[in-house]
């Protein structure tokens, strides 16, 4: 089943000039090879996925994403988990990686291989192939691993890679193990080549080195050229890698960043990024991406695209009951429809979490509040107001809110019914400014 999309009405010639045309390409093999490659009968491709953390982030979602494209184009795709792999780590610029336990990393695999497959199509007549490079790696001993596979390495090659030779003028230096990954991902690649005829392999630009130890050892042990791929980094508007904030990645797993605050990370874009967001992390066709940057500029405030990024991206992700209520909460949080009395504890919870202040000791917590307390008091603990004579005139003024209803008095005091789900108070200050308190 080759190209079941029909590119030229999409306005494309391939699935190699689609994926150009949204920004999913730095770097590749020779791109008449690569071409003749993808346009002809379906192939088979990998990437890699290493078990380093308990989720995927989004950085790694862009090469699911160029992975589900592919694969709708009607070549086959293989998700390789890093079982063997994930017990090393890759070479890090920042130095190395801190070894996981097996247990830890068997518990990752199976994480992520759910992940992986919310994204890719596992059913029908073309699903995804799931593999472990621990299958293959871990019933090889060391006199063979040196024998047949690192004969083929070159010292001089490797100390060459970008990242090698950074980390080896570093004070760190690096070790043996994270200096051999590119030895094993190369073996990766010749594996997937003997049993699958897997030709082309995808990651990112960062992994360039590690990527072409595989081409080179194949088209030196068999005789074959075969083919990579590297997407670029993607950053934001200043340049920062994309995802990355006050050191926290944009995880794919709800359990460790909720659907609402997923969805609240792609809202809040950028139009300075609207364009290279809606090429790379949508599926949305070429005429409506340019629908929706046409609105950016002549109606920024109404934020279309960046609603349309954040619906796409969440529900590829979380499924589209949870955008639903991502949205629902965030609506109705903010007095423009819906009744928060109506949003589920745990939305609710994950909604307000960014509302915490800064306790004594200086961690963030919900500021605590009792039935029979000042909505006035509840303000200023909220860190809504300064004081409470500024929250009492701000009251008098017409500009507070509690649960989206106006507070008419200045004296009024918080009822037991006040507290959402037994639990939350929400304080509003005129259209945007929220602040809550917890009962405790």
């Amino acid at each position: 089943m080759a190209h079941v999309i029909d590119f030229k009405e999409a306005g494309f010639d391939s699935v190699l000039d689609e994926l150009q045309w949204r920004g999913l390409i730095s770097q590749s093999t020779d791109r008449d090879r690569l071409a003749e490659t993808l346009n002809g009968e379906p192939i088979y491709y990998y990437c890699g996925f290493d078990p380093t953390a308990p989720s995927l982030h989004i950085g790694n979602l862009v090469q699911l994403i160029i992975m589900r494209h592919l694969q709708e184009a009607g070549h086959h795709p293989i998700a390789l988990v890093g079982g063997a792999t994930g017990l090393i780590g890759d070479p890090r610029q920042s130095g190395e990686r801190i070894l996981n336990p097996k247990d830890v990393v068997e518990q990752w695999c199976e994480r992520l291989r759910i992940q992986i497959g919310d994204i890719l199509v596992q059913e029908g007549d073309n699903p995804v192939t799931f593999v472990s490079n621990y299958d293959w790696t871990a019933t090889m001993n060391v006199l063979d691993f040196l024998r047949d596979v690192g004969k083929n390495f070159r010292v001089g090659t490797m100390l060459s890679k970008d990242i090698v030779a950074r980390r080896l003028n570093s004070e760190e230096g690096i070790s043996f193990t994270e200096f051999s990954y590119q030895v094993l991902q190369g073996n990766d690649f010749l594996h997937l080549y003997d049993h699958f005829n897997c030709v082309l392999e995808l990651g990112g630009s960062d992994q360039w080195g590690n990527l072409t130890s595989g081409l080179d050892l194949i088209h030196k042990v068999r005789g074959v050229n075969v083919n990579v791929m590297a997407s670029p980094i993607i950053t934001d508007a200043t340049g920062k890698k994309f995802g990355k904030s006050e050191g926290n990645a944009v995880w794919l797993d709800g359990s460790m960043l909720s659907p609402y605050k997923f969805y609240q990370f792609w809202v809040n874009r950028p139009d300075a990024e609207m364009e290279r967001l809606l090429k790379a992390f949508t599926f949305l066709p070429k005429a409506r991406i340019e629908e929706l940057l046409e609105a950016t500029e002549t109606n920024p405030g109404a934020r279309e695209a960046q609603r349309a990024l954040a619906w796409e991206v969440t529900s590829l992700v979380h499924g589209e009951d949870a955008t639903r209520q991502a949205i629902e909460a965030s609506t109705a949080l903010f007095g423009r429809g819906g009744d928060v009395a109506e949003i589920g504890e745990d939305i609710l919870e994950a909604a307000l979490e960014g509302l915490k202040v800064e306790d004594e000791d200086g961690a963030k917590a919900f500021a605590k509040a009792a039935a029979g307390d000042r909505v006035s008091e509840a303000g200023v603990r909220a860190g809504l107001f300064k004081s409470i004579s500024e929250a009492r005139k701000t009251i008098k003024s017409g500009g507070v809110y509690l649960n989206n209803a106006r507070v008419e008095d200045e004296e009024q005091l918080l009822g037991g019914d006040d507290f959402l789900q037994g639990r939350f108070a929400i304080l509003r200050r005129g259209k945007k400014a929220l602040g809550v308190v917890e009962l405790g």
